[in-house]
C-alpha cells in the first residue's frame, strides 16, 4: 500500500451494518484486498477523528457469472468492521 487514502474504498451501508452501528457503535467498511488491519485502523482514525478499539476482517471469493460467452469470474472483496471507542461516532450524512 502506498498510502492511505488508497486503504478505505467506501462505507458499507446495509440493514446489518446500520444495525451493529446501533448496537455495538461498530461500523463496516469495503476495504482494499492488500490492506492489513493497522493500515485501516490508521485510515479511520485519520479520515474521521474517532479512535478505533478493533478491527476485523473478512475477505470475501468473488462469484462465477454466466455470460453470453461462458463463464466469468468476479473479483474477491474485503470488509473491515471497526469498533470504536464509548463515545465515539461517525457521521456519514452529516449535511443531509
Amino acid at each position: 500500500m502506498t498510502g492511505l487514502e488508497n486503504v478505505l474504498v467506501k462505507p458499507l451501508l446495509t440493514e446489518k451494518s446500520a444495525k451493529e452501528t446501533e448496537t455495538n457503535n461498530r461500523y463496516a467498511f469495503v476495504v482494499s484486498l492488500k490492506a492489513n488491519k493497522n493500515q485501516i485502523k490508521t485510515a479511520v482514525e485519520k479520515f474521521f477523528n474517532v479512535k478505533v478499539e478493533n478491527v476485523r476482517t473478512s475477505v470475501l471469493p468473488g462469484k462465477t457469472r454466466r455470460t453470453a460467452k461462458g463463464y466469468k469470474k468476479l473479483s474477491s472483496t474485503k470488509k473491515a468492521y471497526v469498533q470504536l471507542q464509548e463515545g465515539q461516532k461517525i457521521e456519514f450524512f452529516k449535511g443531509i
